[in-house]
């Protein structure tokens, strides 16, 4: 280990490891226009998620939320299992996540509970920041009747922003400027893109095989616009919808630079001092000043919602009557404000999953921007139907 490794000290983090963890809970049941509002900072025009009438007519015979919303009923998308233990002027970035579901679905009128837990770290060199902390936490998300809807295993990046800012170079990532046309270009791609949603409506996924690409998703230009409507679909920027279990956590410790950091104490007056996005380590999302002292060229986008694309995008695939069961994602770079993002997927490999006789499709996944930069990568197993064998609702 180099000597910059050697100096990245962790002794703080290693006593988080394997401590159940608290954190907040949504204080009230999860409700109706909380989906609603979920896909729509999320862009999933997907209707079995706000359209109470078409949501009415399918499998569920009621709306539905997406299985991304999971990490919308988390007060730190998921990652605060990841960000335990003080290192002074470090920032932290989204480096993937690993969900696991377990078959029960979200939906208007649950309460969500967490287990949350440090799982493991190592520090390395990045071209990025240098000596660069790689950590993975697990959350549990488990509903009012006990039932595990799903597991999400986080990966933050933690870094020293002073180290980051001296290697950025912000003139070589100009904010690209789209012409009337590109625009217009981009519009018809992603009106494809939901028709290919309303194509399958109701229908069952059939006859998939080894090879079979899936439509490409468009997604921005990004703005900040964008960028701040997809922080308020999370239900932790609501002032006062959470409350704190009781259990330990270090995570408002981790060693933020102070001016990325909450003032929890100024929020008894003013909420939007711990707001995230107005004052608080989301604030570089929106606000360039802030981005480029974390070393980061302009505003940039959420890497949970990185996740939420991805989750959506396969489901979306998949219909009503499948669903993702297994999904492992590498988050590469950021989606910058003047961006677009999309989604690319070919299945693998077909599978019969053990016990049901279900299709299990292998799907790689890849995420790009408009200068073909890989953003995302990885692959994730999709449950597919059967003509004979429906899936209870």
């Amino acid at each position: 280990m180099s000597a910059t490794t050697r100096d990245f000290d962790t002794r703080d983090v290693d006593r988080w490891i394997g401590v159940p963890l608290g954190g907040g809970r949504l204080k009230d049941p999860v409700c109706a226009n909380d989906v609603r509002r979920w896909v729509q900072g999320m862009q999933n025009a997907n209707p079995l998620h706000f359209d109470e009438a078409f949501a009415a007519e399918s499998r569920f015979g009621r709306l539905v939320a997406p299985q991304s919303f999971c990490v919308c009923t988390d007060d730190s998308h998921g990652a605060g299992p990841a960000i335990q233990g003080n290192i002074p002027g470090t920032h932290m970035l989204f480096g993937g996540d690993e969900w696991w579901f377990f078959g029960p679905r979200v939906e208007p009128g649950d309460r969500i509970r967490h287990d949350r837990m440090l799982f493991d770290y190592k520090v390395t060199e990045t071209k990025f920041a240098g000596p660069t902390m790689f950590s993975r936490g697990d959350t549990s998300y488990i509903n009012q009747r006990g039932e595990v809807v799903a597991k999400q295993r986080s990966t933050s990046i933690r870094y020293r922003a002073e180290d980051a800012r001296d290697r950025a170079d912000y003139e070589s990532q100009p904010e690209k400027q789209w012409s009337e046309d590109e625009l217009a270009e981009v519009e018809r791609a992603r009106f494809e893109y939901y028709r290919s949603i309303h194509d399958l409506g109701h229908d069952r996924r059939l006859f998939v095989g080894a090879g079979e690409k899936l439509p490409t998703a468009t997604i921005g230009p990004h703005t900040t616009m964008s960028f701040t409507t997809e922080w308020r679909a999370f239900l932790m920027s609501v002032w006062g919808a959470f409350e704190h279990d009781g259990g330990p956590s270090s995570l408002w410790d981790a060693g933020w630079l102070p001016e990325m950091d909450r003032d929890h104490e100024g929020a008894k007056l003013d909420p939007s001092q711990a707001d995230g996005l107005y004052k608080g380590p989301s604030r570089g999302h929106v606000q360039s000043r802030y981005a480029q002292l974390i070393g980061m060229p302009r505003g940039y986008g959420y890497g949970a919602t990185m996740g939420a694309w991805i989750l959506d995008y396969l489901a979306s695939w998949a219909g009503e009557w499948g669903e993702v069961v297994h999904s492992r994602m590498s988050y590469r770079a950021p989606a910058l404000i003047g961006d677009t993002t999309t989604l690319h997927g070919e299945v693998a490999a077909i599978v019969e999953e053990p016990g049901s006789g279900q299709p299990i499709a292998s799907v790689d996944v890849v995420m790009k921007n408009q200068r073909d930069e890989v953003m995302a990568s990885g692959r994730a197993e999709v449950r597919l139907p059967t003509e004979t064998r429906p899936e209870p609702a």
